[in-house]
């Protein structure tokens, strides 16, 4: 009999992404946990030649293993000032970051948000995590780039990950000079080649085996290439594909992985799993809504830069809050249902709109 503990476990570990052996914990990962650590950023230099492309990137609404980012309207939402939020919990002062927040959204400066606000507003944070990972990118490549010549080789990069797993240098460096066999165990081999096919697909036309710091980028990040953006939806239709058709029923998109549910609290947990993603997969990826999601409807889904995405995205944040359903966010509104923007939950913010205006 499998254990609750090991079940919960189990469970738990679907909302991390673990779909497939592919995706490990790396410098990007977060805790699971809804503290203020949990989008804590690592520290440069810890880690520092363990560069694999993220489970986690920001965002984006699907993870790589096609969980979806339960983080998504936060990000988009506060952009970089969502570390602020989780630094800062003192109530007042969230209040008047979220305050401010508000005031820079409404454009036009009528005290309400509209859609295509909000949509600008999206498209505005969005930029910004392209920019703080294209920074990021720099220091990495360094990295990977000892020579400074501007180009990576696979062997190169294949050294520093297996270094940083602690295998020797030196060694593993002449090995693959003299094209000798390295020992490494089945996990971590099956990590190199998903890892090796990732690479040469960021080798853009005309390939040359060698990737550039943009290319570098588009390998840790794929939403900054649209060829690897695609590349990763290939990958999620992959894990959850049943019948190989290529493309997802709602029942392949809402099904778990095979396990045993023993207790209520389980249950409840993949109650929820299926209601969100029935929810998402009807609602929103689901174009055409014909019941199947194709690759070119997956991709635009994920496309972080597709303004027609960020205005649905938009409708659907104004339509959590918008409590006299007039199809504007309020300030009160947005300080009422302040957990939704912000992973914050803000009190008696009836008083405090009083006390500001």
């Amino acid at each position: 009999m499998v254990s609750v503990k090991s079940v919960l476990c189990s469970i738990a570990s679907l909302y991390l992404g673990c779909f497939s052996i592919f995706l490990l914990v790396d410098v990007y990962a977060r805790p699971t946990n809804n503290s203020a650590a949990k989008r804590e950023k690592p520290a440069v230099g810890k880690d520092e030649n363990e560069i694999q492309p993220p489970d986690h990137v920001n965002g984006l609404k699907l993870e790589k293993g096609g969980n979806l980012n339960k983080d998504f309207h936060q990000e988009v939402f506060l952009g970089k000032e969502i570390e602020e939020f989780e630094e800062d919990s003192e109530p007042v002062r969230n209040r008047k970051k979220l305050i401010s927040i508000f005031e820079k959204v409404d454009a036009n400066v009528d005290k309400k948000i509209s859609a295509s606000e909000m949509q600008r507003w999206i498209m505005e944070k969005t930029e910004e995590h392209f920019q703080q990972a294209a920074e990021e990118n720099k220091h990495y490549f360094k990295t990977v780039d000892p020579d400074g010549d501007g180009q990576v080789s696979w062997d190169e990069y294949r050294i520093k990950f297996l270094t940083s797993k602690g295998f020797n240098e030196k060694e593993v460096a002449e090995k693959i000079k003299n094209n000798e066999e390295l020992k490494i165990d089945e996990e971590t081999q099956e990590v190199l080649d998903n890892l090796k096919d990732r690479w040469f697909q960021a080798d853009e036309h005309p390939a040359n085996q060698l990737l550039n710091e943009d290319e570098f980028l588009a390998f840790l990040h794929p939403e900054h290439s649209r060829g690897m953006l695609t590349f990763m939806v290939k990958e999620i239709i992959r894990d959850l594909d049943q019948d190989g058709d290529k493309k997802l029923t709602v029942s392949e998109f809402i099904s778990l992985p095979v396990g045993t549910v023993e207790n209520q609290e389980a249950q409840d947990i993949d109650d929820d799993w299926v209601r969100e993603r029935r929810k998402e997969f009807e609602d929103v990826i689901d174009a055409n809504r014909d019941g199947i999601v194709t690759m070119e409807e997956l991709v635009e889904y994920m496309d972080p830069m597709n303004e027609y995405s960020a205005l649905n995205e938009a409708k659907q944040m104004i339509a959590v809050a918008d409590e006299n359903q007039d199809h504007y966010l309020e300030l009160e509104e947005v300080l009422k249902y302040s957990e939704y923007f912000t992973g914050s939950k803000l009190m008696n913010y009836a008083q405090s709109v009083h006390e500001e205006f």
